[in-house]
């Protein structure tokens, strides 16, 4: 496919990577101001207290990760833009449908590869649950 065909989408993904680094600091100001305000005199060390600070963290800082790892996925493509190989599976090197380039910008696997790949993670996980260490 011409590379102006593909125009639009990197359009998508440098407004989805300014989206997402805009989420990926609110995040961080939230933890920080959950830091600031935690008052323990005004509380004191109740648990139910402490418990419902840590879970906002936690919260927290697993939106950044799951931000984070959106941001890695835009700049990967993007990079495959400057490749040339935008709209190609990294896996099997097909073309990717556009259809799908116009729902996932970020895509960097065709729908087969991506099934093998959430397939074998499946696969791991139900396998690592079963057989604990």
């Amino acid at each position: 496919m011409p590379s102006n065909t593909y125009a639009p989408l990197k359009d998508k993904l440098l407004e989805e990577r300014q989206r997402v680094e805009g989420l990926v600091r609110a995040e961080t100001e939230r933890r920080s101001v959950l830091n600031d305000t935690t008052d323990h005199e005004r509380y004191g060390n109740h648990p139910a207290d402490e418990a419902g600070e840590t879970f906002e963290k936690e919260k927290s800082l697993a939106i950044q990760g799951n931000l984070e790892v959106i941001l890695e996925e835009v700049a990967h493509a993007l990079h495959k833009f400057d490749a040339g190989t935008y709209g190609r599976c990294d896996e099997c090197g097909n073309d990717i449908p556009y259809e799908r380039l116009e729902v996932r910008p970020q895509a960097t696997l065709c729908v087969a590869c991506k099934s093998k790949v959430e397939h074998t993670q499946f696969v791991s996980h139900m396998e690592s649950v079963r057989s604990p260490a």
